[in-house]
């Protein structure tokens, strides 16, 4: 009955974060950088046992190429030449009981936007250093004896800067508004072999915002595998491979530009994690192998991503 009733539950939680974005509004959308794509992610974000874990994460991404559609575009076509940022998130999470836990990250931006003078034809480059937006997320796993089945749900607070004179409304560190968060994760072993799998998904839905701007809904998800049969000495080596995929909307209100905002991703991500005694350290790089934008935005060639965590 107990494994029927998880598997009943986690059916609808996958129909939900999968199909809750066509529950909205054509309208409502996404901002051009897609930062959601670096909430999910390995197994090792997650806790198997009672206890806790901090991490810093440090994110690159230089979206510095014009996209239209399905294809590259002439940069004439958009007024925004690169918009380049480093992403540093402060994380802890931990685990109260067995099907209880709680996870905060505290984000913080240094991003470099170039673009377009309006009116006078001249190209300016503009930084800005920022906390982004907070996220507190409640964690329950009791759907599995093991814990490797688990809900995560919570908010998106609007503490990053949305107001920058000198950023559009969809570049801004901060999105002004608060959202609703709700993910789910699977971690697995595949029979008769080394390898285990995991899967990790992400939705995001802005309820509350500042007046003229609406960022848009997100879906984020993950599927990977993993090595887990190599060590050297008291040092576990754990070579990965994983799939992600996204989806976003377009924005919306006044503020927003609703024809060059929104689209579909899939990244193919290598990766590798190294684990010894409490510390791991995890570092992986997305290649894009599908991209298509709705209007003109600035795509990057490659994500990257380096994790470094304490467990206790």
């Amino acid at each position: 009955m107990k494994r029927f009733y998880a598997f009943t539950v986690l059916r609808w939680l996958w129909v939900f974060i999968l199909g809750f974005g066509a529950l909205v509004p054509r309208s409502v959308g996404a901002c051009a950088c897609g930062c959601g794509v670096f909430d999910v992610g390995t197994s090792s974000m997650f806790q198997t046992h009672p206890g806790g874990m901090a991490w810093v994460e440090y994110d690159y991404m230089n979206q510095n190429r014009n996209w239209a559609g399905s294809s590259p575009s002439s940069a004439n076509n958009n007024s925004d030449k690169q918009i380049l940022t480093n992403f540093f998130t402060f994380g802890h999470e931990f685990m109260l009981t067995r099907e209880w836990g709680f996870m905060v990250e505290v984000p913080y931006w240094a991003r470099y936007f170039k673009t377009d003078v309006p009116g006078e034809g001249d190209v300016q480059g503009v930084e800005h250093n920022a906390m982004g937006d907070l996220r507190i997320k409640g964690i329950y796993t009791g759907l599995s004896e093991n814990m490797s089945t688990g809900v995560t749900f919570g908010l998106k607070l609007p503490t990053g800067d949305f107001t920058y004179p000198n950023f559009d409304a969809d570049t801004e560190i901060g999105t002004g508004s608060t959202d609703f968060l709700l993910g789910l994760y699977h971690l697995g072993e595949i029979p008769h072999s080394n390898w285990d799998w995991f899967a990790n998904a992400q939705g995001d839905q802005p309820m509350l915002h500042y007046s003229g701007y609406l960022p848009g809904s997100e879906i984020d998800a993950v599927v990977g595998v993993y090595y887990d049969a190599w060590k050297m000495g008291h040092t576990k080596i754990a070579p990965l491979a994983q799939i992600i995929g996204s989806h976003r909307w377009s924005d919306s209100g006044t503020l927003a530009d609703a024809p060059d905002s929104g689209y579909s991703r899939v990244l193919l991500t290598p990766g590798i994690e190294f684990d010894t005694w409490r510390l791991r350290i995890y570092a992986d790089v997305g290649f894009p192998v599908y991209q298509y934008t709705t209007g003109n935005q600035l795509i990057a060639s490659e994500l990257y991503k380096l994790n470094i965590g304490f467990h206790f």
